[in-house]
């Protein structure tokens, strides 16, 4: 049987795997779209980035966990941390935790949790700078992330530099790593080391923020909103009164400011991007294939402001598609790239907002 066919559910079955088929399929089960660009990076880039990404799901299962109390997340969390450093106590940690997860966590997070120890033993099995880079990763967000639990979010964040915070601790963070890890692998990227570290925040908050966009009601379902109510404030409208069924010019032009916003981070992801060598085509295939699908996400919010579920702007799997082959054509030439991005994203951006990566949390 093929790793690939293999029921993700049955631990018992995939703990007999070698690693890289492992973490492949343990990646599938977790996410398609890491699932589709993390194997597009180099044979050497590979495994760190697969465990990563399989590391950053382990903390974000803890906090999405619903059986578990806010004291629970936060103990979790920090023994994570010691866990992903050390390399030590992982048995008892997937031990204990694996039993408290709930039905709503899905069969691919439970069986992930069970075999925490076999990620973690990849993790230690990589080079030593690797190991220090995903560890410092995990470490800001398993400490950032469950500061947002103690919060009442019925009515969104306070401030747009909350957002930005909130965005550093989920996903800008996961950038920095990403650019320790590219910058270990090449010298030639690693000339750019200080440039790529502050642009890799802001492509982070780029895919966050769309993220964020993208599922408002489906986070509102949960007594959530990640929107920051001082930019609603400047339109007049009140985020406690938000429901499905809100149909206010005032949200909307709202929420034209906020994508303007992610935009300009996906502004900075592609000049990330356009810093790295030209022959590194599955490296830039990774961030662009994120970057492109982005952008479409954008555009499509900005066509349906009016949308109530996320399945009303979600992008169609042709249009991945067509993103993966413009994005292949176009790989190597900054001119072209350049000229697709603006073309994919035009009208996203509104003339009175400017990005400067200096500003962002973590730097």
């Amino acid at each position: 049987m093929n790793g690939s066919q293999l029921p993700i559910e049955n631990s018992q079955l995939l703990a007999q795997l070698p690693d890289d088929k492992l973490q492949a399929v343990l990646l599938e089960g977790v996410s398609r779209t890491f699932a589709l660009t993390i194997p597009q990076l180099p044979e050497k880039l590979y495994p760190a980035v697969a465990n990563a990404y399989l590391l950053c799901r382990i903390v974000d299962t803890i906090e999405d966990e619903v059986s578990l109390t806010a004291d629970q997340k936060k103990r979790f969390c920090s023994e994570f941390i010691a866990i992903v450093k050390t390399g030590q106590n992982a048995e008892l940690f997937a031990t204990e935790l694996a039993p408290l997860l709930s039905e709503q966590t899905i069969p691919a997070e439970h069986s992930l949790i069970q075999l925490i120890p076999r990620v973690v033993a990849i993790t230690h099995s990589l080079d030593k700078a690797q190991i220090e880079a995903l560890a410092d990763c995990v470490e800001t967000m398993a400490k950032g992330m469950p500061v947002y639990q103690a919060l009442d979010l019925r009515a969104g964040l306070k401030t747009m530099q909350d957002m930005d915070e909130y965005c550093y601790y989920v996903a800008g963070c996961v950038g920095e790593m990403l650019a320790r890890l590219f910058c270990h692998y090449s010298p030639q990227i690693n000339q750019h080391r200080d440039q790529l570290l502050k642009l890799s925040v802001s492509f982070g908050q780029g895919l966050q923020m769309t993220n964020i966009l993208k599922d408002i009601w489906d986070d509102a379902k949960r007594g959530v909103c990640w929107l920051p109510q001082d930019i609603f404030t400047e339109t007049g409208f009140d985020l406690a009164d938000l429901t499905p069924a809100t149909e206010d010019v005032r949200f909307r032009k709202g929420l034209e400011h906020l994508i303007s916003i992610a935009h300009g981070h996906l502004q900075n992801a592609l000049i990330y991007t356009q810093l790295l060598p030209s022959h590194e085509t599955g490296i830039r295939n990774f961030c662009l294939w994120a970057l492109g699908m982005a952008v479409l996400t954008l555009k499509k919010l900005k066509q349906n402001l009016n949308f109530n579920q996320s399945s009303q702007v979600k992008i169609s799997r042709n249009s991945v598609k067509v993103t993966i082959v413009a994005c292949k054509l176009t790989a190597r030439s900054n001119l072209l790239l350049t000229m697709l991005f603006n073309l994919a994203g035009k009208d996203l951006k509104t003339p009175d907002w400017q990005y400067s990566p200096e500003t962002q949390p973590g730097q």
